[in-house]
């Protein structure tokens, strides 16, 4: 099982970005814990689940060298989501990106 958490500023327009990579995981028969959070919510969140992704949505992409900074030791890589695929809603091609990411890890 793959656990994969975007995260944005209210973790509402990566709701449907994670809904659409259930959709692709689950077409490819992968099992994987997606989800979105909030960047208010992601700390709490991440002392709860153990995560092998995190992706950030482009309007918080500014924050990631914070959030590495936090996430030291803990072997959870983060990175933004591809502004174009994010854009268009890709599913597919962030999922692929997300798999790509854990697999390199």
């Amino acid at each position: 099982m793959k656990t994969i958490m975007l995260v944005c500023a209210a973790g509402m327009s990566t709701s449907l970005l994670v809904t659409k990579m259930q959709k692709a995981a689950e077409v490819r028969g992968i099992q994987a814990d997606i989800f979105a959070q909030s960047a208010q919510e992601m700390e709490f969140t991440l002392e709860q689940k153990n995560v092998d992704v995190l992706l950030l949505g482009p309007q918080v992409k500014y924050m990631q060298n914070q959030i590495e900074s936090k996430l030291v030791g803990k072997n959870i890589p983060v990175a933004a989501i591809n502004m174009q695929y994010y854009g268009m809603m890709n599913g597919e091609k962030v999922l692929d990106q997300a798999l790509q990411i854990i697999e390199n890890k």
